[in-house]
């Protein structure tokens, strides 16, 4: 017998590719689980097997740099912070980072069919009591308008959002003088896509000249660096919560149209933040 679960949680992580670089990622996870029936009539308690496979997702993978170590470019090299990551191509990236805050793949590149066949092997190893066997999916969101994905990493926060190359794939909605507009989502869309977002006060190299930006900071978790092409950033005077990003689209659209603009800004899927602005303030 078989029963499933879909959506029983999300993921949200970044990945390397060795042909787009560094992008985000957000994925719906499905599952079925197979077993025997109990005297119960039931092959398991829903109730107990959501909690046990999200607490094993959310131990690994999410919120973690997904690097395929065969691709390349690609090293990873022991050193004081963790791990040391760097990569060649398609353009000079590297980051030093506490080893939580990767998950070391040994392909030459990523995809979630892959993962989901990965994690299934994993949690089948050993399942909870009744359950024989586990199948994971990971699906991305169906596109409702613009899309795009970015990375970026909270010092301050408790859990493992400081880390410093997590992402996510999110929706961008607009609203100019209180009608949608869908040519700004496209637009800023495209203009943030596989981008890094970094707040001005963690830049160590703040020279414009400067080919690549470096990153860091220390977090609850340990030190954290990173280094890639400055022209792949986009820099914000806050921290890069979704709440900052949501006000700084709307007052940068504001200010280029001279219209009172609405952002909703999404952290991956169904979260986010939505902020208004005349181009002088902003209203959260």
């Amino acid at each position: 017998m078989t029963l499933f679960v879909n959506n029983l949680t999300n993921i949200d992580a970044s990945i390397w590719s060795p042909r787009h670089g560094l992008m985000g990622a957000s994925w719906h996870v499905d599952v079925e689980l197979d077993g025997e029936l109990g005297e119960d009539g039931m092959l398991f308690d829903f109730g107990e097997v959501k909690p046990w496979i999200k607490s094993r997702l959310d131990a690994g993978l999410d919120h973690t740099l997904l690097v395929p170590t065969q691709a390349a470019g690609v090293k990873v090299e022991e050193c004081a912070e963790g791990l040391h990551v760097s990569a060649e191509f398609p353009y000079p990236f590297e980051v030093r980072a506490p080893r939580q805050g990767f998950t070391l793949l040994p392909w030459g590149e990523i995809t979630a069919e892959r993962l989901g066949t990965q994690l299934s092997h994993e949690l089948s190893k050993r399942p909870p009591a009744r359950v024989e066997a586990i199948r994971l999916r990971l699906r991305e969101e169906l596109p409702d308008g613009a899309i795009y994905t970015y990375s970026h990493g909270l010092k301050h926060h408790s859990g493992n959002c400081q880390r410093i190359a997590h992402g996510h794939r999110s929706h961008l909605r607009i609203w100019r003088a209180g009608q949608r507009d869908t040519d700004l989502e496209s637009h800023w869309a495209q203009q943030l896509d596989n981008s890094y977002l970094v707040d001005q006060a963690d830049i160590v190299n703040a020279r414009d000249t400067d080919e690549l930006m470096k990153v860091r900071y220390r977090a609850a978790q340990g030190q954290f660096q990173l280094r890639l092409p400055r022209e792949r950033c986009h820099t914000l005077n806050s921290p890069t919560t979704v709440e900052h990003i949501a006000a700084w689209l709307a007052r940068q659209i504001a200010q280029s149209s001279g219209d009172p603009v609405r952002v909703q800004a999404f952290e991956g899927i169904d979260k986010g933040a939505i902020a208004e602005s005349n181009g002088n303030t902003v209203t959260l």
